[in-house]
């Protein structure tokens, strides 16, 4: 009888994170003020107000928004502020910028409140494919708070890592 097959990788103490693993459910809206502008390029105080109180906010609810204004226009800082006080308590979270802006400050949450106790004195491969859209800088984040307390840190799938960092 031929030797029998053993996956090692399977009996081995070696970690994986997979960052898509906590990915939170939630659309992504990119909301565009420049509808609220004047000619979308002016921003007058009182017709701005008025949009944003004649606005359905509901439409949110759950929802991670980003803020954004497509056009040339000249924002004051209150403008994003002001819709801001009306997402804050229908969406999960609002940032000022695009849709990676966005991703990067979910993670960046997320990586900052993980628990990483159950990472000490391990080998960690950090899982470097997903269906889902992971921003670099999430990993760059992942690497720096691990590598204080972990054995050592690989990137990629236990069957093609890369090493990163080992612990003298």
């Amino acid at each position: 009888m031929a030797d029998e097959i053993v996956n090692r990788v399977a009996n081995s103490k070696l970690v994986t994170i997979d960052l898509e693993d906590y990915y939170p459910q939630g659309e992504r809206v990119l909301l565009d003020i420049k509808q609220w502008l004047f000619q979308e390029l002016i921003l007058k105080e009182k017709d701005f107000r008025t949009s944003i109180n004649q606005h359905d906010w509901s439409q949110y609810k759950d929802t991670f928004v980003a803020l954004t204004c497509s056009s040339d226009a000249i924002i004051p800082s209150w403008a994003y502020l002001l819709i801001t006080t009306k997402l804050i308590s229908i969406a999960k979270k609002v940032v000022v910028g695009n849709l990676t802006d966005l991703e990067n400050a979910i993670f960046q949450e997320i990586i900052t409140n993980m628990d990483v106790t159950n990472f000490i004195d391990k080998p960690i491969i950090i899982k470097g494919c997903s269906d889902k859209f992971i921003p670099e800088s999430s990993y760059v984040q992942l690497v720096t708070k691990l590598t204080p307390i972990a054995k050592s840190v690989m990137f990629g799938e236990a069957c093609s890592t890369v090493p990163l960092f080992k612990r003298k």
